[in-house]
């Protein structure tokens, strides 16, 4: 294991390509401006494998670098054989109609044992839960939304981040202000929203202030124009993020940028214009997905400074230490019973699959 080197966090998240790490990937990670990893699909082979690639980059620095995964449930779950499969967020919704008290139960069971499988293995945070709405209108939202109703929201998903909590993970809220009312995918166009402020206010941001009042750690914002309030997506927006986000609802997390290679980032330019835009507008960490030449142009030709605030926010997203490891997490009662009530949860499987030959790191996702 190479030494740790004592560096602080930068403000880039970047990727590995497979399973484990090569030499060039060593090289980047440790690059003052990195901060973080995220990891997908690709990445992850076996349980042993996944605690091996992620003790191996905790160890390159000190403070270790962040490792983030999507893994949110239902169709956004990034690791599968080993792991619980956990429903789909509008599943729990679902439940809260007719018996709301069992949908928290739901939801905090999700939240524990997605947080702490992950935990097993070193995983830092994943960045859930989703709050928008699910006006039925999003495909690339659709059932990953809990609820159409602001207050199933904001109460589903606090009692997951509750979850999560108690598994050693602090939970990052997504996408800010709300990415469920516009139909066109932030992954391949530009959304526009055209309601003004104050029906945002009524409805969409309702569950990120009730969760930012209860000490949400981190959001993150929107490739969506807004153009009643500003015309550049959320993401890249200072309005949105440091006046509304900041300054008038008082969140005091880490704001990480959704994906800068997405097309909802095109309109701010070339990798280093988009993240600089981002970081410029309020944005603690930036994300770049899938092209690791787009990475390491960002990493030479970066030159930002990281405030102190952000260094003390990224901190908070380490994961707690020492968790317990697989096999005396499947020992818990507090784990098996989370399991068991998933398992009942319409057609959720939540076995634990040990075997997929599909689910190798050759596979990109």
């Amino acid at each position: 294991m190479i030494p740790a080197n004592h560096l602080p966090l930068g403000p880039v998240m970047a990727d590995v390509a497979v399973c484990t790490l090569s030499d060039s990937e060593r090289q980047r990670l440790q690059h003052p401006s990195l901060g973080g990893v995220i990891l997908f699909k690709r990445n992850y082979e076996s349980l042993e494998q996944l605690a091996s690639l992620c003790r191996e980059i905790h160890a390159l620095r000190s403070p270790h670098l962040l490792i983030g995964v999507d893994h949110e449930g239902g169709r956004v779950q990034r690791f599968r054989p080993g792991f619980t499969t956990i429903p789909a967020m509008r599943a729990i919704g679902e439940t809260w109609d007719s018996h709301p008290q069992r949908a928290r139960r739901l939801a905090r069971d999700a939240g524990y044992v997605l947080g702490a499988e992950l935990r097993s293995v070193g995983v830092d945070f994943s960045f859930a839960p989703v709050l928008d709405l699910d006006y039925r209108n999003s495909g690339v939202i659709g059932d990953r939304a809990f609820h159409r109703d602001p207050r199933a929201v904001a109460d589903l998903a606090h009692a997951l981040s509750l979850g999560l909590n108690e598994a050693g993970m602090s939970a990052v809220g997504k996408h800010f202000p709300g990415h469920g009312f516009v139909s066109a995918d932030s992954h391949l166009a530009v959304p526009v929203d055209e309601r003004h402020i104050t029906d945002l206010e009524f409805a969409d941001i309702q569950p990120f202030r009730h969760l930012i009042d209860l000490g949400l750690a981190g959001i993150m914002p929107a490739h969506v124009v807004y153009p009643h309030v500003d015309p550049l997506p959320a993401g890249f927006s200072h309005r949105w993020l440091t006046e509304i986000l900041r300054r008038q609802y008082v969140f005091e997390g880490v704001i990480f940028s959704d994906d800068l290679t997405m097309e909802g980032a095109s309109g701010a330019g070339g990798i280093t214009q988009r993240a600089e835009a981002a970081l410029n507008a309020g944005c603690d960490m930036v994300l770049v997905c899938n092209r690791p030449d787009l990475a390491d142009d960002l990493l030479r030709q970066l030159k930002y400074s990281m405030p102190a605030t952000s260094l003390v926010r990224l901190a908070r997203m380490h994961g707690r230490p020492h968790p317990p490891g697989r096999t005396v997490l499947l020992m818990s009662p507090r784990y098996v019973e989370a399991v068991r009530h998933l398992a009942g949860l319409g057609e959720a499987d939540a076995e634990l699959i040990l075997v997929d030959p599909s689910n190798t790191c050759g596979n990109r996702g």
